[in-house]
């Protein structure tokens, strides 16, 4: 087996990884919405939305893993042409140097520094992968957009048929007041009348 090989069977596993990773932040984010509804039955708001903040950054998370699985794959596929065609170059040998460690710290941001340097070797770190960075790089962000928490929030509560009193904050969507955001908060502050209207 050529140290090639090796490599190419190690981002295949790495690829593999990554798609499990995702898969267990699934988990969790199912997990953190069953204790949003629990802390919402209890009437606990505060406790909800810690666990609705965690659902959505768990949810990220999983996507985060899981593009970076396609990448590492669209590597793998590409490392695997080259062995094929016997065309792997003196340069490509060298980006491979200390790549276990990368893939095995299961760093995303280090396997996607790795990936930079190959996808550099198969001149073709076009617009789509500089897309798919800043895409990354947007969900990477700790924050939890309270949009996404307050839509969770209310899905709990609607799912165990509670009404939930929650105020909104008003007009306070920041500098990304988008159209879209805007509709949907408002969509919610009309859904939350209602439920008030109700009580």
């Amino acid at each position: 087996m050529s140290n090639m090989e090796k490599n190419l069977f190690n981002l295949k596993f790495a690829a593999k990884e990554l798609q499990r990773s995702s898969k267990k932040c699934d988990k969790e984010e199912k997990a953190e919405k069953a204790k949003v509804k629990k802390a919402i039955q209890k009437g606990n708001t505060e406790v909800a939305r810690i666990h609705a903040e965690n659902a959505i950054r768990q949810k990220n998370q999983s996507v985060n893993f899981l593009r970076m699985s396609a990448r590492v794959d669209a590597v793998a596929a590409r490392v695997q042409t080259a062995v094929t065609m016997n065309k792997v170059t003196k340069s490509m040998a060298g980006v491979v140097k200390g790549m276990d460690a990368t893939l095995k710290s299961m760093n995303l941001e280090k396997i996607s520094g790795l990936m930079d340097k190959f996808e550099r070797q198969f001149e073709t770190l076009d617009v789509q992968t500089a897309q798919m960075e800043d895409t990354m790089s947007s969900t990477t962000t700790l924050t939890t957009p309270q949009g996404q928490v307050d839509s969770l929030m209310l899905e709990m509560a609607d799912e165990a048929g509670l009404d939930l009193n929650m105020e909104l904050p008003q007009g306070q969507m920041g500098s990304v007041g988008t159209s879209v955001a805007s509709a949907e908060q408002d969509e919610l502050s009309q859904r939350l009348a209602k439920l008030r209207d109700q009580v």
